[in-house]
């Protein structure tokens, strides 16, 4: 069984910088898989923000968090972080971290396939 579980979220002025983990287990390297981020803001649709996958060497970000965050793992494998900087009002959202077999999709199309997902975290983002 899949298990998630975010922290590190928070609220800063706008400029600022939070970086999130998620604590994950239960997961098959060896198959494709997939991890990441959606984010979902008050009267919104849910959105992926950034993924990685075994299929593919790069991490994948959603156009407007580009060059701001970064998503990374750490040696262990056992944790994924999501590193925002430059933070905007518009980045307020409840911050979820995913994941699933990707079916060698990679991302972002493998995202649409994540069936695990942690309880997701606030960012709130002052001007």
């Amino acid at each position: 069984e899949v298990q998630l579980k975010e922290s590190g979220g928070g609220s800063v002025q706008a400029g600022g910088s939070l970086r999130l983990a998620c604590e994950y287990s239960g997961f098959d390297w060896d198959a494709y898989y997939a991890i990441g981020w959606f984010r979902q803001a008050p009267g919104k649709e849910r959105e992926g923000v950034s993924c990685i996958s075994t299929s593919v060497d790069r991490p994948y970000y959603e156009d407007s968090v580009d060059g701001r965050f970064t998503f990374s793992m750490n040696d262990a494998r056992d944790t994924v972080y999501l590193q925002m900087n430059n933070l905007k009002p518009e980045d307020t959202a409840t911050y979820i971290c995913a994941a699933g077999n990707d079916n060698g999709l990679g991302c972002p199309l493998g995202m649409d396939y994540m069936d695990s997902w942690g309880t997701g975290i606030r960012v709130t983002v002052s001007s």
